[in-house]
């Protein structure tokens, strides 16, 4: 398969460097999937998982804001947080979880509360979801 450069960087450093032959990323619109040959493009990321497909093995992560960028061929990744299935700590997800509805229980949220209690749910979620894809296996 044909494969392109692909590089993942968030503020922590370089994740990814290397030739892939499929990434699949959740933008804020829905997923959109890029191959060898993708028109130039630029989207704002959501929250969901990222699939690549290297070597012919497919590797999981949860990718949550940021940007995807296809510019000439080469695919730039830039998350605010990227972490890859096997690295998610998935006690700490279900804690994460847990504190959200905790939080969204209390009908005094002020709106910004809310979202952002609604926001740690959803990342929680999202991170449990990728964990989960390694189990499942």
């Amino acid at each position: 398969m044909t494969t392109f450069p692909l590089k993942i960087v968030t503020p922590d450093g370089l994740q990814f460097d290397g030739q892939a032959e499929e990434l699949i990323v959740r933008t804020t619109s829905g997923d959109i999937g890029v191959m060898a040959g993708h028109i130039n493009c630029v989207a704002p990321l959501g929250m969901g998982r990222a699939t690549i497909v290297t070597e012919g093995k497919k590797l999981y992560a949860a990718c949550i804001g940021g940007i995807l960028s296809v510019v000439n061929g080469e695919v730039k990744l830039v998350p605010t947080t990227f972490e890859w299935a096997d690295q998610i700590d998935k006690d700490r997800a279900d804690r994460s979880e847990q504190k959200a509805k905790n939080a969204l229980a209390d009908k005094n949220l002020s709106r910004m509360e809310l979202e952002m209690a609604e926001a740690k749910l959803k990342r929680a979620l999202v991170r449990k979801s990728v964990a989960d894809m390694m189990l499942n296996r």
